[in-house]
């Protein structure tokens, strides 16, 4: 199998894995188990709190559920507006990353050289890396907190413990990240490749000042035959002279043949 083959079916597997990673990080964000609370009072009555980036909800064995929204932006802490900001990032840097992969791959042809391809590539998995990074800076930082709260002694509020969002947020975030940096891997090492390529073919040409104009209409001697050129007129000069001179010799040995024939 050929060597463009090989990175046309990885390309194809990184965008794939890529794609369903930004899927899971796009379904935590409506996702309401961030954090999970379970308190029980007595047998048959067990409340469940649970909340996200954007509510706070309770439900009991009874099945009635209530959420309530945070009630004021600007009294929220920065922790969590730091959260929000790299998920909505995360989301849209791996939008765009999938749109920027799927435009440079090999096998859609829809970019233009096979250099202009790669790169477009590669920045598709530098912005593939970024969504990963996002996300996971995001749910490891909502994971610390709720494990630091929850083992804390002195932490006398209502302990929480992480929600299935969080475990399905690190999964995605792996996911974007391993398949970008195989993206990255690929397109550029081939980068690399055709700049050494193009630089050795440079250097193997050889310096002339010919023009683009020039270089269409005269051909350059041989460089092992030494030849000077010199314009048509001096040539045709040259022949004029040299005729002249023959005839001045014909006519001088045929008037030296009369005279010593006389």
């Amino acid at each position: 199998m050929k060597y463009r083959m090989v990175v046309m079916y990885m390309e194809i597997g990184c965008f794939v894995s890529c794609l369903f990673g930004w899927i899971l990080v796009c379904s935590t964000l409506p996702t309401e188990y961030w954090t999970f609370s379970e308190v029980s009072d007595v047998v048959l009555t067990t409340s469940n709190f649970y909340s996200n980036l954007w509510k706070d909800c309770v439900s009991d064995t009874t099945g009635v559920s209530d959420c309530k929204e945070y009630p004021s932006l600007l009294g929220l802490p920065v922790f969590l507006h730091a959260c929000r900001g790299l998920a909505v990032c995360a989301v849209i840097t791996g939008f765009f990353g999938g749109v920027l992969t799927l435009i440079g791959m090999k096998c859609t042809k829809i970019g233009g050289s096979e250099i202009a391809n790669m790169r477009v590539t590669f920045a598709g998995g530098i912005t593939y890396l970024v969504s990963g990074f996002c996300g996971m800076i995001t749910y490891s930082w909502w994971a610390n907190k709720v494990i630091t709260e929850f083992l804390d002694p002195n932490f006398l509020a209502q302990k929480y413990e992480l929600g299935a969002a969080i475990f399905i947020g690190w999964g995605g975030s792996i996911l974007l990240l391993s398949g970008g940096t195989v993206l990255c891997y690929f397109s550029g090492k081939g980068l690399t490749s055709s700049n050494v390529n193009s630089s050795a073919k440079s250097s193997r040409r050889a310096a002339t000042y010919a023009s683009a104009r020039t270089r269409r209409t005269y051909m350059l001697p041989a460089s092992a035959s030494r030849v000077t050129l010199v314009p048509p007129l001096f040539y045709e000069g040259r022949k004029s002279q040299a005729s002249i001179a023959t005839n001045a010799t014909r006519k001088a040995s045929v008037t030296f043949n009369r005279d010593s024939f006389v």
